[in-house]
């Protein structure tokens, strides 16, 4: 049966606004006259038993004997078109010319396709040599005048070869991730600042871009290495990770649902807070710095010890949580971006330690701790003076033990001790917590991993439990906090990916033995006086803990450091070598530190459907040159002699070489020894979680299963150089947003907060940058100074007085050590 042709109508003209488009397909009535319309996808009742079936418009053309055709191949459709669920036109079609009308979905009579078993989408190329163009004058669909790509100019085919289809939220993660990886220092960057300024050693270029090359790269290697552990699994959900792939998301979706009220776009929300926090820098930043250290309270008894000791914000406890610096803010992480029961553990270990435990020890004079500030990041002699680790250093930069006993031993402010019993006793509680809530799955999932490697086919992701396998519960049941058996639930994204072929796990292999190759070269070669098996015991280490720390972050995001214990076993195998100290710890520590960044990169990855082949080149190649530009920076910083750099954490680095690698762990914690009682903190953090998880497994509804000592315990060893302001007021802008606001404005707090904080983020980057290079490394605003820029350093806040004097000419501490 014949159908009747549409009236003849003319191609479309140059006034014509549609000229140059795809003219759309009216109705299924004109599928025979060639109408073209993109694979749409029909799904029957499954009550009918009927099977799933795909129609088809572009693709599919009538011969003139009325038969239909197709193209024997077919193609993936481009990751525009996979995303926002929209139909959309892909080829020379898509990209330069649009549809007047939404396109329709409706099937093609006759022409089905049954589903295939890996549930794969196929788009059919037309059959261009079947026959020729139609004439103008007919019903056929006129094609966009077209400028063959010889005859564009260069720019223009470099524009067309980026514009890869339209910009979406795949591309946007891939970006993002390249940023991520460039945005974190370095931590092999700090020890070239120690060697080079600190300890007067010299650090050849070649030296430089080895250390940070392999040091980054290897925390890459980790991260590939246990992605069946810390990405696969739904359980590890990764807070920050999430919330900014739900950004991305959203950002790339038109809508714009009303929230409590609110109804502007987040893009909109976003530029109009990105500006205003740029903006508002400049006030905290440059004219009025007395916004960002906000000691109000010292302002009216400057000159009072005590009231220092308590709010004071730079040598201080921060009792008084209140700046107007973002940076203050955010300088532990954004706070918008932490659960608010993790952030209640922190909080929970600031007030005990920090705001009850510090003070009464502190003023008791427990351990000689009055002679020196409450908080400093920086370590005395028995004059309450800064230690002056030369004299403890021969030419070669070894340990001088005579000149060490005529000298002083080295004392610790009480934020400083506290903070390294809190350490000990967060890296206990991290293996004990580990190994109570997460023991068997880790055990499981390490079992199926062996058989992975051993019998899975290459380039394909597994499920990472088996299909209808059910795991017996043992009466435990799944509690909020998603702290039972978080790794062996199937993950619907991890079904989602088997489509892409995956990283192999000789990729990250190789390129574990490589860059371990280039740091036994590194250590071997340079005077760093650090033993090849000293860099493989520092890899042990990590290679040992980064699964419970990535367990952590993943569900708590919150990082739990080995920086400590890195020290100490490198002081105690190692004394009297702090250049070798600090080298072990990069390689142990940020070995650990990097591959949780990028644990968390290939989640995102996961989250956005990224393959995985594209994700490793972005992130190996993002890795490469961010430590490329690092150096080169930093070489050029040297070069110019910038004043103003007072680089704190690098100055934490050097004390703790000096502690460490210089004194060694004997003088500290041996018989005898000032800080011996620290060493019971491990004992008290691998005690602790046991009594909690006994009491709390069977029992979901308890408030002790959100108590996380890893958290409570970790997250206080960022003091020093983090101050009690940085921590107290990060935990009132939590409690805010992801309580109060999320509480009573749900609808607002799901679309703006996530916004919010990378608009807040961005806004502070940008200004610190224009306020640096614009007005302070130019000179402008040399000689600028009011009260807004002097009042926060008249008094003891800013000096760090210490609560007792030490006499002229006299000493604290033992007579003899």
């Amino acid at each position: 049966m014949t159908r009747d042709l549409p009236p003849l109508r003319s191609p479309a003209g140059p006034d014509s606004p549609s000229y140059g488009s795809i003219t759309p397909r009216q109705s299924n009535d004109n599928i025979g006259e060639g109408a073209s319309t993109p694979l749409i996808r029909s799904r029957k009742n499954s009550s009918s038993g009927s099977s799933t079936r795909y129609s088809f418009g572009s693709g599919i053309r009538r011969r003139r004997d009325g038969s239909y055709t197709r193209s024997p191949t077919s193609r993936r459709p481009r990751q525009s078109e996979e995303l926002g669920g929209s139909t959309t036109i892909v080829g020379l079609e898509g990209r330069f010319g649009t549809t007047e009308t939404p396109l329709l979905n409706d099937p093609v009579d006759g022409v089905v396709l049954e589903e295939d078993d890996d549930d794969r989408s196929y788009v059919f190329d037309s059959e261009a040599d079947e026959e020729e163009d139609p004439p103008d004058n007919s019903p056929y669909p006129q094609r966009a005048h077209i400028i063959p790509l010889e005859r564009r100019g260069r720019l223009d085919r470099v524009r067309l070869w980026l514009a890869q289809g339209r910009w979406n939220e795949k591309e946007h993660s891939c970006v993002y991730v390249s940023s991520n990886v460039s945005f974190g220092f370095a931590f092999a960057t700090d020890v070239i600042v120690e060697q080079t300024q600190f300890y007067k050693q010299e650090a050849t270029i070649t030296y430089q871009l080895l250390l940070t090359l392999s040091t980054q790269i290897l925390g890459y290697a980790f991260a590939g290495l246990t992605r069946r552990f810390l990405v696969r699994p739904s359980g590890m959900i990764w807070p920050g990770t999430l919330m900014s792939a739900a950004m991305f998301t959203t950002l790339h979706k038109e809508e714009n649902k009303e929230a409590n009220g609110w109804r502007i776009s987040r893009w909109k929300f976003f530029y109009v807070v990105c500006l205003g926090a740029f903006l508002f820098y400049f006030l905290p930043g440059l004219l009025m710095p007395a916004l960002s250290y906000f000691n109000v309270v010292t302002w009216f008894a400057p000159d009072n010890v005590v009231v220092a000791n308590l709010f004071g914000v730079v040598s201080g406890l921060g009792l008084f949580p209140l700046t107007f610096d973002w940076a203050q803010v955010a300088y532990i992480g954004s706070p918008l971006l932490t659960p608010f029961w993790a952030a209640m553990n922190v909080v929970g270990g600031l007030v005990v330690v920090m705001w009850i435990a510090a003070p009464i020890a502190y003023y008791s004079n427990w351990l000689y701790s009055s002679y020196m500030p409450i908080l400093s990041a920086a370590v005395f002699d028995n004059t309450g003076n800064v230690y002056d680790v030369s004299k403890v250093l021969t030419a070669d930069f070894l340990f001088d033990r005579e000149a060490y006993s005529k000298y002083s031993r080295v004392f610790l402010p009480i934020t400083y001790v506290l903070s390294y019993g809190v350490q000990f006793a967060g890296l206990a509680s991290l293996i004990t917590h580990t190994v109570c809530w997460h023991g068997r799955d880790i055990w499981t999932q390490w079992k199926r991993s062996l058989e992975e490697t051993a019998g899975e086919p290459k380039g394909t992701y597994q499920p990472v439990s088996e299909p209808g396998e059910r795991r017996a519960s043992s009466g435990l049941t799944r509690s909020s906090l998603s702290i039972d058996n978080l790794m062996s639930r199937e993950d619907v994204h991890n079904r989602l990916m088997r489509r892409y072929k995956d990283a192999p796990m000789l990729w990250y292999l190789l390129t574990f033995v490589s860059m371990t190759a280039i740091g036994i070269f590194v250590v071997e070669y340079y005077p760093i006086h650090l033993p090849w098996y000293g860099l493989l015991l520092a890899l042990g280490i990590c290679t040992i803990l980064f699964i419970p720390i990535g367990i952590i972050m993943a569900v708590t995001n919150q990082h739990s450091s080995i920086y400590l214990i890195c020290q100490l076993i490198a002081g105690m195998l190692f004394p009297g070598r702090p250049v070798a100290n600090m080298v072990f710890v990069t390689y142990g520590y940020i070995s650990s530190a990097q591959g949780i960044k990028f644990a968390a990169d290939l989640k995102l990855g996961h989250y956005m459907k990224i393959p995985p082949r594209i994700l490793f080149a972005v992130q190996l190649v993002a890795t490469t040159v961010s430590s490329l530009t690092q150096i080169a920076v930093l070489n050029w910083m040297f070069a110019n002699a910038i004043n103003g750099f007072t680089c704190p954490i690098a100055r934490v680095h050097f004390n703790g070489s000096i502690l460490w690698g210089v004194v060694g762990p004997k003088e500290f914690f041996g018989p005898g020894a000032t800080y011996r009682p620290l060493v019971w903190a491990f004992a008290v953090g691998a005690v602790l979680p046991i009594p909690l998880w006994l009491y709390a497994r069977r029992r979901k509804d308890s408030i002790l299963r959100k108590v996380n000592l890893p958290v409570l315990f970790g997250s206080l060893g960022w003091i020093p150089p983090a101050t009690g302001l940085n921590f107290s007021v990060w935990a009132v802008v939590c409690y805010v947003f992801n309580y109060l606001i999320k509480r009573r404005a749900p609808q607002w707090w799901a679309k703006y907060t996530m916004t919010l904080s990378a608009a807040l983020d961005s806004g502070l980057a940008v200004g610190i940058v224009v306020v640096f290079f614009g007005f302070v490394y130019s000179g402008v605003m040399k000689g600028f100074s009011w009260w807004g820029t002097e009042v926060y350093k008249r008094g003891c806040d800013w000096q760090a007085c210490a609560y007792r004097g030490v006499p002229e000419g006299g000493r604290f501490g033992p007579e003899v050590w």
